[in-house]
């Protein structure tokens, strides 16, 4: 299975994105925005954007609905990654990582600020699923460097808690830090 990889448009123009995507030799780009649509950057609605990334050869799909990452009043990631929805969504896109690169994307430039990572890239680690983040310098953060940083955050070494439970908090840390901004 090849890696997955994440993006976050942010606010560079589509050029530059397609650019970043080609680089990493993404064919698919799976939109996982419960919204695929930016005032501030039009470039990035739904049609607009699959309109660029077909132009350059790449193919645009949206999970949104299954994938996005805005819980019900009172909601969590943790229960969003319960649902049938959502996880057959990570069937599909394992699945689809047998036999094509393909890349979600979400607005966020830095990936510990999104729900592509907080949410989706974690669940997808948890299955064994390889992870690079491609950030808008053109570098490959891998997923562990990422989850390193996380736990960093939250201090050092527990004593009493191996890193599983400790990633486990500090997720859920980061998607309350998250709320809150």
């Amino acid at each position: 299975m090849r890696a997955i990889k994440t993006i976050g448009h942010s606010n560079q123009a589509v050029e530059r994105f397609v650019d970043l995507l080609k680089a990493g030799g993404v064919a698919l780009l799976v939109d996982v925005r419960s919204m695929p649509y930016s005032r501030r950057f039009p470039q990035f609605g739904k049609e607009r954007l699959a309109k660029s990334l077909a132009e350059a050869g790449i193919a645009y799909s949206h999970e949104g609905a299954a994938l996005g990452g805005k819980p019900e009043r009172g909601g969590s990631y943790d229960s969003l990654a319960t649902r049938p929805a959502f996880q057959d969504a990570l069937d599909r896109l394992i699945a689809a990582a047998h036999h094509t690169t393909l890349c979600l994307m979400c607005a966020e430039k830095e990936p510990l600020d999104c729900h592509r990572t907080v949410l989706v890239s974690r669940r997808l680690a948890e299955r064994g699923v390889a992870i690079g983040h491609l950030l808008a310098d053109g570098r490959v953060r891998p997923h562990l460097e990422v989850e390193e940083a996380l736990l960093a955050r939250g201090g050092g070494p527990d004593l009493f808690e191996d890193r599983a439970a400790r990633l486990a908090r500090a997720y859920q840390a980061r998607e309350r830090a998250m709320k809150r901004t």
